[in-house]
């Protein structure tokens, strides 16, 4: 293979893993904006293993509203990936990476604290010069922590 198709191809996949980084640097920063900049006009959004019901194709206006919503009582966010993988072709990508995301909220009975453990696959598309998710399906392992944070009341 020549050498500038390597190097293009270890550019894009730095982009692609920016553009899922920043996914979650600007969930945990409750920056929506920047959420829905991550998303394509259509996404399938798959968080069925955790929540159940169905797969549905939202919005980056729906899943931003959503999440801006389900954590408001949450005072603190934080997510970490790791082990990502990055597969390229052309104008496609697919990803899958390992997460952690950490829910804190004060709370009367001192359980602070909700961990949800397990996975996440992306597919993007290359669109007007930025790679954007039109594929995000989590693949829960375990929660651990208090369930009812949300519902808890605040120390």
């Amino acid at each position: 293979m020549p050498e500038d198709v390597d190097v293009r191809a270890l550019v894009e996949r730095t982009r692609i893993s920016e553009a899922i980084h920043t996914l979650f640097v600007a969930t945990d920063a409750r920056d929506w904006a920047r959420v829905r900049g991550c998303f394509a006009e259509q996404v399938a959004f798959d968080m069925t293993s955790l929540a159940g019901g169905e797969p549905a194709t939202l919005t980056p206006q729906d899943i931003a509203a959503a999440w801006a919503s389900g954590l408001a009582p949450i005072e603190a966010i934080h997510h970490q990936i790791g082990n990502l993988s990055v597969e390229v072709r052309e104008t496609e990508a697919t990803a899958s990476c390992y997460g952690i995301a950490y829910h804190y909220r004060r709370t009367y009975s001192g359980q602070n604290t909700r961990v949800f453990v397990g996975s996440y696959d992306f597919h993007l598309q290359l669109r007007d010069g930025g790679w954007r998710i039109d594929l995000f399906r989590f693949k829960v392992k375990f929660v651990d922590g208090n369930l009812e944070l949300e519902k808890d009341a605040g120390a």
